[in-house]
């Protein structure tokens, strides 16, 4: 019994994981759960000359 409910918990925390990245996408967010604070290189605008 206890196997099943260890089992439960993991994949209600891979559910809520994954939900939680297609919210953030839908919203337009390029880096979920970016530590450096949006100033990473994917937020700057890069020329392509």
């Amino acid at each position: 019994m206890a196997n099943i409910i260890v089992g439960l918990v993991i994949l209600l925390i891979i559910a809520l994981s994954i939900s939680k990245i297609v919210i953030e996408k839908r919203k337009g967010v390029k880096c979920v759960g970016c530590a450096q604070s949006a100033s990473c290189a994917s937020k700057k605008k890069v020329n392509k000359s």
